[in-house]
């Protein structure tokens, strides 16, 4: 078993670093990779729980980025999370998005929403601050009775409670990633909703595709991989999984992903060729 794209509390999961790989050893996973959004806080920490194990740890990222009214998440694998370009953009996106959630926070005041910055920021317990941690308050006071319930009716774009955010562009997180050794992969294509849009971010230079992901089809995981197969990218797979109770609840390791050794050993002849595997301490 394996899953490539998981959160820590690190960002917006509700499991630390050494649970998620606490329960990773428990399910005897082959493979893990922890992409927390926009920050690489938690990936020291699963290292650390990891080393001496079997598991392989893979160090990544997940950066949100926007390509016109369409957002775009790039994984990127085997980032050198120390490198102080990465260390600096996610710095100058986080301050954004703690920015951002304190509009959203003024915003959700004016239509007479009972809730404030500081509740947003003990949802938030540290991690870098973003919309689930609003929808958390929101849940916690009482006005909605879901996460998905706060995005619907208040966080959504279109929603009354909707703010813009830094704006990142594709190219710029792909040139990003590569330039701090990693590999960068179209994370979930599906919720793109365009083919020839992720056609155009394989031109734009990602290395990968996440083939298999939760909210994909069994038909859209195949036709990405075949995608994937045609261009030479690497195949990749994962849950997205935000943790119980996250804003993704769905269990670490549930989705399937066909010929997982090969995908772990693909990704592993990938960071030996490019000098990032086995990680240097």
């Amino acid at each position: 078993m394996l899953d490539l794209h998981i959160h820590s509390t690190a960002s917006d999961g509700t499991l630390t670093p050494e649970q998620l790989v606490a329960f990773a050893l428990e399910k005897r996973f082959t493979a893990l990779a922890l992409a927390d959004h926009d920050s690489v806080a938690g990936i020291e920490p699963a290292l650390a729980a990891a080393a001496g194990t079997d598991l392989v740890v893979i160090p990544a990222v997940e950066i949100s980025t926007d390509h016109g009214q369409t957002e775009v998440h790039i994984l990127g694998y085997f980032v050198d999370h120390r490198h102080p370009d990465l260390l600096a953009k996610l710095t100058a996106i986080r301050e954004a998005r703690a920015g951002r959630a304190d509009a959203i926070v003024a915003r959700l005041r004016e239509l007479g929403v009972d809730i404030t910055y500081e509740q947003v920021l003990q949802q938030a317990q540290g991690a870098s601050v973003g919309r689930p941690h609003v929808a958390a308050a929101l849940v916690a006071n009482g006005h909605v009775n879901s996460p998905q319930e706060a995005f619907d009716r208040y966080l959504g774009r279109g929603k009354p409670g909707y703010v813009p955010r830094y704006k990142l562009t594709p190219q710029e997180a792909i040139a990003l990633i590569r330039r701090c050794g990693g590999l960068p992969v179209l994370a979930h294509p599906g919720l793109v909703r365009d083919d020839e849009l992720v056609r155009e971010i394989i031109a734009w230079g990602v290395e990968g595709l996440e083939a298999y992901h939760t909210a994909h089809t069994a038909a859209q995981s195949a036709r990405y991989a075949r995608l994937a197969r045609e261009r030479g990218l690497l195949i990749t797979g994962g849950t997205d999984s935000h943790g119980p109770g996250g804003s993704l609840p769905v269990e670490i390791g549930s989705v399937a992903v066909p010929n997982e050794r090969q995908v772990v050993e693909a990704l592993l002849a990938w960071g030996r060729e490019h000098g990032r595997w086995p990680l240097s301490q």
